[in-house]
């Protein structure tokens, strides 16, 4: 048995605002079956709190300027601790970003006290818990390497840093390493120094064991200058233990036969009740209701990272031609703009929600003809395999784990019956504009071949067993022996 602190800044269905939550929400269950027995850190946001009923396992007289306690609770099948720090994280709202669109300005304290209550766990500093690894996703938990590596314990745990997206690296002005609690040397180029300031992530990548990230070719990826967002070097000098463990999904969760938020389930075996979930959904987004329209989805974030820039230039065309377009997101306020534009200058034909909802989102993935995602990159992507398991076509950027979980209709692939979507070339308007052509006339013309596509997709492994077993085999690895009699 391996015993793992995962520590994650949000967990599903508890606190999300992305992929990061998926992941810490599902994985523990699927590590079940490994022999790998997870335990969560996680905020005492608000939202967290309200959910939980806790045991009191450590409480802290002054944790980053004010009290703090680490609770045991278990919620939604999940084994917890939260950190309840009031000062710090009972606030309204999304967990990293005020009601201004800016990041909280003491950001830095809120998660360094989250990464020093990781380390004192992983260290055997509470109340005898004792873990084998911590598994750090991303910048927030990023800083307890450093303090595991500045202040070492009898007995280090073995220490994972998950990248979920690279783009993210919790950088900070450098006055802040006392406050921090780190002493003076880790201002270095070993240390956790970043171009004349701090940063969280480059902790987590520079004292962990390993380095995974969330799919194969987002790996290769990071570790070039293209992809490496100033860290490459880094990532490339440690390539021998980086890897990247392909995320999956919930598929209990997303389960087009049992989903409650669909107005019909199917499955592959009666893909001709799908019919009922998109004219539901063309009356929810007010569009009109024509069975043979080429419906295409998108559920997201609005950034040019997800490449939605390069959709509303193309939409008119598309429109002309026969398509319809079903919209769910939030994210920058100029593209927000140009989707109510597009929704308002083509009425029946566009429907746009700006914000996020879950219901709806599943409602998008299982009544839709096409899903589309024109990332610039990605490093996993969750979106297209929902697609993929409710019969939603997925055409998307070839990048990141969107290359590692669609495989390209290409004439070899459709002759090998093998497919389940369509690939373009990123940031690339003409290469999205051939692949929606492609997706548009294989729809209208090759009913039994875009059938074939859908089932292709809906077979397609999503689950998080594969992930699983690697993520055990890794933990295994790094797992220090037991404390001598």
């Amino acid at each position: 048995m391996i015993r793992l602190l995962s520590v994650a800044s949000e967990v599903y269905p508890l606190v999300k605002t992305g992929g990061l939550a998926d992941v810490a929400g599902a994985l523990p269950a699927a590590l079940a079956q490994e022999g790998v027995v997870t335990t969560t850190l996680v905020p005492g946001y608000p939202a967290v709190l309200a959910a939980i009923e806790g045991e009191r396992l450590h409480a802290y007289p002054d944790l980053a300027g004010g009290p703090a306690t680490l609770v045991r609770a278990k919620a939604a099948n999940l084994d917890l601790i939260v950190l309840d720090a009031p000062h710090l994280f009972e606030r309204p709202g999304n967990p990293y970003l005020g009601f201004d669109g800016e990041d909280w300005p003491d950001n830095a304290h809120r998660f360094g006290a989250f990464a020093r209550a990781a380390a004192d766990l992983g260290s055997g500093r509470v109340d005898g818990l004792v873990f084998d690894v911590l598994q750090l996703h991303d910048w927030q938990a990023g800083l307890a390497a450093a303090y595991l590596h500045y202040d070492p314990p009898a007995r280090r745990p073995g220490v994972v840093a998950t990248i979920h997206n690279l783009a993210f690296q919790g950088v900070f002005p450098a006055w802040l390493l006392g406050p921090l609690g780190l002493p003076a040397e880790a201002f270095a180029l070993d240390g956790i120094e970043y171009y004349g300031q701090i940063s969280f992530l480059k902790a987590a990548l520079i004292f962990a064991d390993r380095i995974t990230t969330v799919s194969p070719t987002y790996a290769t990826e990071i570790m070039s200058e293209a992809g490496g967002m100033g860290l490459h070097g880094l990532l490339a000098g440690r390539g021998e233990v980086v890897s990247g463990i392909l995320n999956g999904i919930d598929t209990e969760v997303w389960n087009p036969a049992t989903d409650p938020a669909l107005a019909v389930t199917f499955d592959a075996a009666d893909l001709d009740r799908r019919a009922a979930n998109k004219a539901a959904l063309q009356r929810v987004f007010g569009l009109d209701e024509d069975p043979g329209a080429f419906l295409i989805g998108s559920v997201g974030r609005l950034t040019e990272q997800k490449g939605m820039d390069l959709l509303p230039p193309l939409m008119p065309e598309l429109i002309a031609g026969g398509a319809q377009f079903a919209m769910l997101g939030s994210g920058e306020a100029g593209l927000e703009a140009a989707f109510a534009d597009l929704a308002a200058a083509h009425p029946g034909a566009v429907g746009v929600r700006i914000g996020y909802d879950e219901a709806l989102a599943h409602a998008i993935e299982g009544g839709v003809d096409a899903f589309v995602m024109p990332s610039r990159f990605e490093p996993c992507g969750l979106t297209q395999m929902y697609a993929l398991r409710y019969g939603a076509v997925p055409i998307v950027a070839r990048v990141g784990g969107l290359a590692d979980t669609v495989i390209d209709a290409s004439p070899y692939a459709l002759a090998q019956g093998v497919a389940t979507g369509f690939h373009f070339a990123p940031g690339s308007d003409a290469s999205l504009r051939a692949a929606l052509a492609r997706a548009m006339a294989m729809f209208a013309a090759e009913p039994k071949a875009w059938a074939r596509l859908q089932r292709n997709g809906m077979a397609t492994d999503v689950s998080w067993a594969s992930a699983a077993r690697q993520y055990a085999a890794l933990f295994a690895a790094i797992t220090p022996p037991p404390f001598s009699a």
